[in-house]
């Protein structure tokens, strides 16, 4: 099967409007004509490329043996291989036999946070410990060869990206530590059909397996994040905007006319310096922008990282930080709000406090052109 004219019209119609830059990385396989990702050994060998370079990049850093490493999560939603990825890593490095290792899949591009929140709970059993958390998303398996549009998107969207986080609950790392976990909240709505659909895989009329973005999933994240922030925001929000939202609320039940005006919305500035909110698509970051109330110096990690490295799935959360980073934003002190969605529908948000003088001239994903950015990314790319 391949592309008819009018689906090659379409996909580079997305592209021009994408917002995603020429930058921005496919597998070795997807530059081949015709694209082939039918191999298993391409989809490993993308795997290879990507978690192993960010794997002895950390333990370099950071002076580390591998086998210093006591917990091992990697996620990565749409390939799953026997043996798993972490397997994969564990092979490579040399881990101890004993390491606590898991491997998370289909779980979208939410499953960075959920890695954490699962490091987390495990730091909080084992004491003593360091906990590696490793995040991406294949692409080489994934291209869709159909002429479904609601599967198309995908192809156009996705891009190659990873990053390795490193946990830890020993004393002795409070010095040197960057950022403290403040909380972690999880919505799901799986119980709901149209949320659960809303990102779905499976095969078209002529049996070729494509993701499907449905026509209602701006609709399904925006009550997904409605949902995560009644939870999230009693831990955050100093209590005149609690009290604001709560009154807000109150009066639509008690007062008819009330139901005319939208409800209060908090005004999460006055609990966060900074956010990052996944970049998966101009439209999503628009939608949590224009909900929250924020502005445009607030999307830029966002719009920025959709733009040099697109969308890199549960991976865009910390090259949106490292962009922070690099521009000498994130200060001691400073609370930073990370939200991501995924697949089943899932919103999952993290806090993390800045506990270090961080210098921005510290190598990261940015260091070598952060000079460039911000830049103004035009309605229609040229390519």
């Amino acid at each position: 099967m391949c592309f008819n004219e009018e689906s090659i019209q379409f996909q580079t119609k997305v592209v021009e409007r994408s917002g995603i830059g020429s930058e921005a990385c496919m597998p070795i396989s997807l530059h081949q004509l015709p694209p082939d990702g039918s191999k298993i050994s391409d989809a490993r060998e993308e795997v290879e490329f990507t978690l192993f370079r960010l794997v002895e990049d950390l333990l370099v850093k950071h002076n580390l043996d591998p086998k210093n490493i006591d917990i091992l999560i990697a996620n990565c939603s749409l390939f799953c291989p026997t043996p798993s990825i972490s397997a994969m890593v564990i092979n490579k490095f040399g881990f101890r036999s004993n390491v606590l290792s898991f491997n998370l899949s289909g779980m979208g591009c939410s499953a960075g946070l959920l890695s954490i929140s699962l490091a987390k709970d495990l730091l909080k059993v084992h004491k003593n410990s360091l906990a590696l958390v490793l995040s991406m998303e294949t692409i080489t398996p994934n291209g869709y060869s159909g002429n479904n549009k609601s599967m198309l998107l995908s192809n156009t969207l996705f891009r190659m990206g990873g990053a390795a986080l490193l946990l830890s609950n020993k004393r002795q790392d409070k010095s040197t530590a960057k950022y403290v976990l403040q909380h972690l909240v999880r919505t799901n709505l799986g119980h709901d059909d149209q949320s659960y659909r809303s990102v779905f895989q499976e095969p078209d009329n002529d049996g070729l397996v494509g993701v499907a973005l449905s026509l209602d999933l701006l609709r399904v994240a925006s009550k997904a994040l409605t949902l995560n922030v009644t939870t999230l925001g009693p831990l955050v929000l100093p209590y005149s905007e609690q009290i604001l939202f709560a009154w807000s609320i109150i009066l639509r039940k008690i007062w008819p006319p009330a139901k005319r005006k939208p409800t209060y919305v908090p005004d999460f500035k006055r609990a966060f310096k900074h956010f990052c909110i996944h970049a998966g698509g101009r439209a999503v970051i628009d939608a949590v922008e224009n909900n929250l109330g924020l502005c445009e110096e607030e999307g830029e990690p966002s719009r920025m990282t959709l733009y040099r490295f697109g969308n890199t799935s549960s991976s865009s959360l910390w090259y949106e930080l490292s962009y922070l980073e690099a521009k000498g934003r994130v200060k001691r002190g400073d609370q930073i709000w990370q939200i991501a969605f995924g697949s089943g529908f899932k919103c999952n948000s993290a806090v993390w406090k800045c506990v270090s003088d961080l210098d921005p001239a510290a190598e990261n994903a940015w260091s070598d052109e952060i000079h460039l950015y911000p830049i103004l990314v035009p309605e229609v790319l040229d390519h």
